[in-house]
């Protein structure tokens, strides 16, 4: 049954403090419609493990499976297989079992399929949990959440005539809780009797299994602008079930120019829009939201809308996919604008792009070995978990490129002409692994937003020549920690120094050096900031950015109280501090208007003071290797209502601020 909660429920469970304290190793793999075994016994092999063996690339399944047997063995572990319903499947999971020891320790396979019969197959001591529909009352809750929300209603000049059509509707849709949802955000932006009657009259003539699609469809054409459909489409890019990064996300959009100027209003936060108006429509879902402002950190798709928008994407000539076992596009790309891979590939050149020369946007997962094709007109590159041949040849061809994206590839080469892309807005090379240093010239691109680079520092060219060309830099992700500071710090410093308008900074250098506060001065629009590796930190300098939001500071010493100084911050929402080493630490009355989320690491202090009104907003504390007690200040914190405590067995049971606590309804994690 599609569409009931399978994978929300799932899902639920996954993510659950009670999962978290009882395995020790959790693994999700979404299965597919057209999965092989192999592919199967990879994916969980990288999700419990964390990392990707190449070796696994030239394995037979049994090899694999020996793998994540021996990996798992005395370990209590969950594997959540998610939409399993092929009958080939099946038959790979009766194989695939063999590789999860019963070591009789409580661990759990759990699987999650739209057919009830088929759960019987698997050839080991099974529990079929049969999902329930949503009663009535239920289904009217959670169809009025999204169509008649409490800041709407007080708009309404009918309230119960929409409550009375409403629930007509909401029995309509049978207790299947996605279509409860798409319907309700469809109406809430359709606060009209009329359409609301008109749905409900053309209900009957409509079977159920097509109604679920006309309503997606009725959803999509109800978007404001093609500029926000073109935006839906797109995220069909991503494989099914993916998380989706809202940051990746928005600057995909940026660089496929899905979004449009606004006066007063950067692309990024006009995107954003895009990203809110779709979850208030329910066509995609939260899964995760930052602390700092509460904005959508991530984002997902059911796999119902995922392939309805693959198929609408498909037809409009907009993208297509390669099927894995063909290798072979589903129709011409001659007339697409972008082409979506997820499969293993020799090579991409003529055999998988038939007459495509003019593919604007490449998408590709786990290909291996894979030679690009040359694609002169690619607008954006968006490739996870490959090893690429002959990278520099080909992405030096790209002069349309805009957004470059290559995570845990290997083999990258980055060309010294890389400078000469002059429309690159963001390149992303995170957890890959270069062969060379990046070129200098990257430097010189006048259109970057976003750079996140943690391999292969080059130092800047002479500052003369890249003055005018950072105007539009956001973001910058620099790990340079397998570097010396002392023959890179000048060199990054005259960088920075020109970076007038970056928002967020995340630095490693191995030792960074406490100079860099003298740069952060300079940068009044900082609102995420990250320095690790500090050696020594004698005391915090008396000035940061005054809008910074989230702050990250890991140092191996900190000798003086960085509170005084931090507390200032008053648009601090997230602070992470790590080696504080001074027995005393103070947080006065008034002090951290906005903190919302706090993690200390390695903090020695015996005497934490913390007087009543500070922290007002503080729900989230996390404390890993700190105090030999908790405070009492902590009876201070009225929003406080999670703890977690890392490491930390001196804090026993017993102790009397714990206790007060957990009597206080704050919920307590000891890990």
């Amino acid at each position: 049954m599609a569409g009931a909660g399978k994978t929300t429920l799932a899902r639920k469970f996954y993510t659950s403090t009670s999962a978290k304290q009882h395995f020790e190793i959790v693994s999700w793999v979404t299965v597919s419609q057209k999965y092989k075994g192999i592919d199967l016994l990879k994916d969980i092999l990288k999700q419990i493990t964390g990392s990707t063996f190449r070796s696994a690339d030239q394995m037979q399944e049994y090899e694999v499976a020996k793998m994540i047997h021996d990996f798992l063995s005395q370990k209590r572990y969950l594997v959540v297989l998610d939409d399993v319903w092929e009958t080939d499947t099946w038959e790979i999971l009766n194989r695939t079992t063999r590789a999860f020891p019963d070591a009789e320790n409580g661990s759990r396979i759990l699987i999650t399929t739209r057919k009830e019969d088929d759960a019987n197959h698997v050839q080991m001591p099974t529990h079929v949990h049969p999902l329930k529909k949503l009663d009535e009352q239920k289904s009217w809750e959670l169809f009025s959440s999204k169509a008649l929300p409490s800041y709407k209603r007080s708009v309404i000049h009918d309230v119960d005539e929409f409550e009375k059509l409403g629930r007509k509707l909401a029995r309509k849709c049978g207790g299947l809780p996605l279509e409860l949802a798409v319907l309700g955000g469809y109406l809430s932006k359709n606060l009209n009797a009329q359409t609301w009657s008109d749905i409900l009259l053309d209900w009957p003539s409509t079977k159920n299994e097509q109604m679920m699609r006309n309503m997606l469809a009725r959803s999509y054409w109800d978007l404001p602008n093609h500029y926000l459909r073109s935006c839906f489409l797109y995220i069909a890019a991503f494989p099914e079930d993916s998380m989706v990064y809202v940051s990746d996300l928005t600057q995909l959009w940026i660089a496929e120019s899905f979004i449009p100027h606004i006066p007063n209003h950067t692309l990024e936060e006009t995107a954003y829009k895009y990203v809110t108006e779709l979850v208030e429509r329910s066509l995609v879902h939260v899964v995760e939201t930052s602390m700092a402002g509460g904005r959508i950190a991530i984002i997902r798709i059911h796999d119902i809308l995922h392939d309805w928008c693959k198929e609408e994407a498909r037809q409009d000539g907009f993208l297509d996919g390669v099927d894995k076992t063909t290798g072979r596009a589903g129709a011409q790309l001659s007339s697409a604008n972008l082409a979506s891979y997820r499969s293993t590939f020799q090579s991409l050149s003529n055999v998988i792009l038939p007459g495509a020369p003019n593919v604007r946007t490449l998408f590709g997962f786990q290909l291996e070995s894979v030679s690009l094709p040359r694609l002169r007109f690619l607008r954006v590159l968006y490739i996870e978990g490959s090893t690429l041949r002959d990278f520099s040849t080909v992405i030096g061809g790209c002069i349309h490129l805009r957004y470059l994206k290559l995570h845990c590839c290997g083999g990258v080469m980055l060309p010294s002409s890389i400078g000469q892309l002059l429309y690159l807005q963001t390149i992303d090379l995170r957890d890959t692994k270069l062969d060379s240093q990046v070129p200098q010239s990257l430097w010189e691109i006048p259109t970057l937003r976003h750079v996140y680079l943690t391999d292969g520092f080059s130092p800047p060219p002479p500052a003369r020549s890249v003055r005018q060309h950072h105007k539009e830099l956001q973001t910058l992700f620099w790990d340079v920690s397998d570097v010396g500071s002392e023959c890179c710090y000048h060199d990054m410093e005259i960088l920075l120094g020109q970076m007038g308008q970056l928002t967020t900074l995340f630095l490693v250098m191995s030792p960074m050096p406490s100079e860099v506060f003298n740069i952060l001065a300079h940068m009044p629009h900082l609102v995420d900031i990250s320095l690790s590796n500090f050696g020594v930190l004698d005391k915090l300098p008396a000035e940061l950015p005054r809008g910074v939001k989230r702050l990250r500071l890991c140092a191996h010493v900190i000798k003086q109280d960085p509170m005084p100084i931090l507390e200032k911050l008053h648009y601090l929402v997230v602070l992470e501090l790590s080696g504080y080493e001074g027995q005393t630490m103070f947080c006065s009355a008034q002090g951290f208007p906005r903190l919302q989320e706090l993690k200390l690491v390695g903090f020695s202090t015996d005497d934490w003071r913390i007087e009543v009104g500070a922290m007002p907003k503080l729900s989230d504390l996390t404390l890993r290797e700190c105090n030999r007690k908790l405070p009492e200040g902590f009876l201070h914190l009225p929003s406080l209502n999670h703890l977690t405590l890392y490491r930390m067995p001196q804090i026993s049971e017993d102790d009397n601020t714990l206790k007060e606590l957990e009597r206080k309804g704050c919920q307590v994690e000891s890990l």
